[in-house]
């Protein structure tokens, strides 16, 4: 009887262990997801393979993704990532692409048919107009992602050097 009450008291005490320190590890883990996110250029290119920058973050805190996968970040990136972690430093994954200055889509808008598909395809919101009207991209909203081009039907979206902005 004393053994059986013992042992739900070990129970109950470490049920509010346990109730306590997942909470702390959650939030240790969405900071750390938060840091590795800052250090991310933020250009939702999708060329680590995940949806955009903060998928991304989330897997790397989580142990799901290697440190070498963002060519925009490229080895800068790479170097801050690796020392937050506290891990090697390794070469930006070149199969991903590579680290270009940063690039601005613009819409040739002689060429624009207004069929919409940038507008879809742009992960940040940089591209604005209307059915059958012609398009625009927002400078200070693009990050050179380049997701606009290939669903172009005319080829009238150009990347050109953005001297203005810095990722």
């Amino acid at each position: 009887m004393i053994a059986a009450a013992a042992l739900l008291a070990l129970f109950i005490g470490s049920g509010l262990v346990v109730s306590r320190v997942l909470p702390l590890l959650r939030l240790r883990a969405d900071n750390l997801q938060a840091r590795i996110n800052a250090i991310l250029p933020q250009t939702q290119c999708g060329l680590c393979g995940f949806s955009g920058c903060k998928p991304y973050a989330r897997a790397i805190a989580n142990g799901e993704a290697d440190i070498d996968r963002c060519p925009p970040g490229g080895e800068a990136g790479v170097q801050k990532l690796a020392r937050l972690l506290k891990i090697d430093a390794k070469p930006v994954d070149r199969n991903r692409g590579v680290a270009q200055p940063t690039a601005l889509a613009v819409i040739d808008e002689t060429r624009c048919i207004g069929c919409t598909l940038c507008i879809q395809a742009c992960p940040v919101d940089a591209i604005i107009g209307a059915a059958k009207q012609m398009h625009t991209v927002l400078a200070r909203n693009c990050t050179g992602c380049e997701l606009c081009i290939p669903p172009c039907p005319v080829d009238c979206i150009d990347m050109r050097l953005n001297l203005k902005v810095a990722h």
